[in-house]
């Protein structure tokens, strides 16, 4: 829940990147959470939900049209998010990794646990991807999202 990132980054007073207390980068940063849930997260989710649990609770397969409309949807938010919060900045809110990074990319790894590479042919969302991934350590960010990447398996 970002209510209790929030808290957390507050309470035990993480290293100002994570959220800021520049008015302007934490803006931001409030900025992209507030935005994310029906965006990001309502989409990535809902391509998660349709590929993988709908037929697996159903027994039915997935027509193509639905994985097409479902796609397509996250793929209209995702420009948002490039051009929107990504621009030609690092990170969301400038030069440093804040928890905007770190929510959006959890978020996008869902539609990459169920197959669909969405950094494939966006360069500037994979070398942003890349970036978050070693501010926050490959190996901790591989260990946090294994169950995610090997959802396709269910």
């Amino acid at each position: 829940s970002i209510a209790i990132l929030l808290y957390l980054a507050r309470k035990y007073k993480t290293p100002d990147h994570w959220y800021p207390s520049d008015l302007q980068k934490r803006a931001r940063v409030d900025e992209y959470l507030s935005w994310q849930h029906v965006n990001i997260r309502g989409k990535g989710s809902k391509l998660f939900l349709t590929k993988v649990l709908l037929p697996l609770l159903t027994g039915q397969p997935l027509s193509p049209e639905k994985l097409e409309s479902v796609t397509e949807e996250l793929n209209v938010v995702l420009k948002q998010f490039e051009e929107k919060f990504l621009q030609d900045k690092p990170f969301i809110a400038g030069n440093d990794i804040s928890l905007a990074d770190l929510v959006a990319l959890v978020e996008l790894m869902q539609p990459v646990g169920v197959g669909y590479n969405l950094f494939e042919e966006r360069p500037k969302l994979a070398e942003w991807r890349g970036r978050v991934e070693e501010a926050v350590g490959k190996q901790l960010f591989q260990e946090a999202h294994e169950r995610i990447l090997n959802a396709k398996n269910l």
